[in-house]
C-alpha cells in the first residue's frame, strides 16, 4: 500500500460513474430480472408458494431417490469446449413432431397446475406461444381444451392422455383434441396406479384443497397467492367433473391399471396427428411402442414422481435410441433444470426436451412472466453452450460433445 501514489478523486469522473436507478413499480418484473437461472426462481417460488402447492411441485415418489440421481446423472456430464471453431451464431430452432420449434425444448404436461399459481395453464400457454414452441396440456389440467386453446391459438398445442377406465371419455377427450387443433397426442403409460408421493401426503393434498387451519397458516404471509386463489373460479381438473378426493384416490379411482399395447393400437386408430408414447425407459417397451404404431417416445421417469429407483431417463435414452433407430423421434423428459441439461440431452441422442419442473417454478415465481423468464434463462443457457461448443445448429450436437462421467459410463 505504500508503494501506491495517491491523489484527490477526479469529480467529474466519478459521477459519470454514479447510476442510480429510480425503484421499479412492477415489482413482478423486478423480482423475475434478477433471477440469473432456473434454480433462483425456484427460491422466488418457494417464498411466494404454500407448502403443499411447492412440494407437490418439487417433491417425487419415496424417498426421492429416483429424482436426486436424475440431477446427479446430468451434474456428472461433462460438456466438451471446442475452440477456434468459428461459430459467430448458433440456430437454435429445430422441428419435432412434424413442425417447427423456436427452441428445442417445450413445455410438459403438468396437473393441478392453477394450484400453483391461479394462470395456471392459460400463462404457460401463452408464454410457450410467444416463444415459438410447443406447450403441452394434461388430462389432469385445470383448464380445459377449449380454453387453452382460445389463450393460445397460435400456438402449438399438444394433448397429454391418460387412459380412464371409461373408454367413451377417452375418446371423447381425444376428438375435443383434434377438434380444437392440439397436434400431438401425448399418451402417457407410467401411471397405471399413483405412485407414493410423501410430501402430498403429509400435506393433505387434495381436489379441490381444503381449507384447514394449517392451510390459513401457511398462505398468510403470501397474500397475493392467497388473493388469487379467493378471486377466481374454483380449482377443478377442468377435463374431471364433480371430482374431489386426495390424488393418489383419483388416479386409481379413475385411471386403468390394466392398460396394455392393444388399448394403444387403439389410440393409434383414433389419433390421426403425430403420436408419442411417454414413459419409456426400456428397449423392450421402446420396441413395443413402435410397433404399436407410435410416432415417437417420450423417455421419462415422471420426474422421479411414479417408481422410486426408476432409471433415470438420460441413462436409458442411448439403449432406447439404438433400438428404435435414428429415424423415430425421442424426446427426452425428467429431471431438466439448465440448458447444459437440455444440450446434454440433445448431444446423448434426444431430438427434443421438456420441462416440467422448471416452467412450474417460473410460474410460480411471476405467472406468465415468470415463465417467459424460465424460457428465456434456459434458451440463452443453451445458445451460450453451443457457441462454447461450436455447434451451429441444433444438429452440430452429437455423443461426441460429451464425455459422460456418471456410472460406469456405458
Amino acid at each position: 500500500m505504500g508503494n501506491l501514489k495517491r491523489q484527490l478523486p477526479d469529480v467529474a469522473e466519478l459521477i459519470s460513474l454514479m447510476k442510480f436507478k429510480v425503484p421499479s413499480t412492477d415489482r413482478r418484473a423486478a423480482r423475475l430480472a434478477k433471477a440469473a437461472d432456473v434454480w433462483d426462481l425456484r427460491k422466488i417460488a418457494q417464498r411466494r408458494t404454500p407448502t403443499a402447492a411447492f412440494d407437490y411441485v418439487d417433491g417425487a415418489a419415496g424417498r426421492e431417490i429416483t429424482a436426486k440421481r436424475a440431477r446427479e446423472v446430468f451434474d456428472s456430464v461433462e460438456l466438451l469446449p471446442r475452440i477456434l471453431h468459428g461459430t459467430a451464431h448458433s440456430d437454435l430452432s429445430t422441428s419435432i413432431a412434424g413442425a417447427p420449434s423456436k427452441l428445442p425444448f417445450g413445455i410438459a404436461p403438468t396437473g393441478f397446475t392453477r394450484f400453483m399459481h391461479s394462470e395456471g395453464e392459460i400463462g404457460g400457454s401463452r408464454a410457450a406461444q410467444k416463444a415459438g414452441i410447443p406447450f403441452s396440456l394434461s388430462t389432469m389440467g385445470t383448464r380445459s381444451i377449449e380454453e387453452v386453446a382460445a389463450a393460445a391459438p397460435q400456438g402449438r398445442k399438444w394433448f397429454q392422455l391418460y387412459l380412464w377406465k371409461d373408454r367413451e371419455k377417452s375418446k371423447a377427450l381425444v376428438e375435443r383434441a383434434a377438434k380444437a387443433g392440439f397436434d400431438t397426442l401425448l399418451v402417457t403409460v407410467d401411471t397405471p396406479v399413483a405412485g407414493q408421493r410423501h410430501r402430498d401426503t403429509r400435506n393433505g393434498m387434495k381436489i379441490p384443497p381444503e381449507l384447514t387451519l394449517k392451510t390459513f397458516l401457511d398462505a398468510s404471509y403470501r397474500p397475493e397467492w392467497w388473493f388469487n386463489f379467493l378471486t377466481t373460479d374454483s380449482l377443478k381438473f377442468a377435463s374431471l367433473s364433480d371430482t374431489s378426493a386426495d390424488l393418489p384416490t383419483i388416479i386409481n379411482s379413475m385411471f386403468d391399471s390394466s392398460l396394455d399395447f392393444d388399448d394403444l393400437k387403439w389410440i393409434r386408430e383414433l389419433w390421426k396427428g403425430k403420436l408419442f408414447v411417454k414413459g419409456v425407459l426400456t428397449t423392450e417397451d421402446a420396441a413395443k411402442a413402435k410397433a404399436a404404431g407410435a410416432d415417437g417416445l417420450v423417455v421419462s421417469n415422471h420426474g422421479g414422481r411414479q417408481l422410486d429407483r426408476a432409471p433415470i431417463a438420460f441413462e436409458a435414452l442411448r439403449e432406447v435410441r439404438a433400438e428404435v433407430g435414428e429415424e423415430m423421434e425421442i424426446i427426452l423428459d425428467s429431471g431438466i433444470m439448465s440448458g447444459a441439461d437440455i444440450v446434454a440431452s440433445l448431444c446423448a441422442g434426444a431430438d427434443f426436451v421438456l420441462i416440467g419442473r422448471a416452467y412450474l417454478y417460473g410460474l410460480m415465481a411471476g405467472g406468465e412472466e415468470g415463465v417467459t423468464r424460465a424460457i428465456e434463462l434456459l434458451a440463452k443457457e443453451v445458445e451460450v453452450a453451443m457457441q462454447l461448443m461450436g455447434a451451429a445448429s441444433i444438429k452440430g450436437l452429437d455423443e461426441s460433445l460429451i464425455r459422460r462421467r456418471c456410472g460406469d459410463a456405458r
